[in-house]
């Protein structure tokens, strides 16, 4: 099973839609966003994705958890998920909360711990645990636009620049 993982689109609208036309050429339909989607906007055009959603430091505002709930499915935006996708044990923050986020890292319970928040892309292992930080698809710091398709069955990871 292939999932993309996504982060920190921040509205940018035309990134997420070229990311989600590469997504679905390779046969993805589970993303896993790690937060600061910002706007229900956003959610509106991940609709049709099994979509999970880490509550970001910037998403505030008015009508995003209503949109997740209506668009995507109750329960899938929170600050905290561990879905076990494929029998894969993942656990997936913004990770702007660095002592939460090295706690769940150093935690053994976790084959992929995704995070955001920095918007730099990170594939490293910790332990037994591998972090994957996919970059991000909006804001203005200087790192070029990403995201990553990452393969359950073989650990395959794999960076998408736009």
């Amino acid at each position: 099973m292939k999932i993309g993982i996504i982060s920190d689109t921040h509205d940018h609208l035309r990134n997420l839609k070229a990311a989600l036309e590469a997504l679905q050429a390779e046969g993805v339909t589970t993303i896993c966003h790690c937060g600061d989607v910002c706007g229900p906007e956003i959610v509106q055009v991940l609709a049709g994705f099994d979509v999970w959603v880490a509550e970001g430091n910037v998403d505030r505002q008015l009508g995003l958890t209503q949109a997740v709930k209506q668009m995507l499915k109750p329960g899938r935006l929170a600050w905290f998920h561990r879905p076990a996708l494929d029998g894969v044990s993942l656990a997936m923050v913004h990770g702007d909360d660095e002592e939460a986020l090295g706690s769940l890292i150093t935690s053994g319970q976790y084959a992929y711990v995704l995070r955001g928040h920095t918007h730099r892309r990170q594939d490293k292992m910790v332990g037994h645990t591998r972090v994957i930080n996919p970059g991000a698809l909006g804001g203005t710091r200087w790192q070029s636009r990403s995201f990553c398709i990452l393969d359950l069955a073989t650990g395959q990871a794999h960076f998408v620049e736009l």
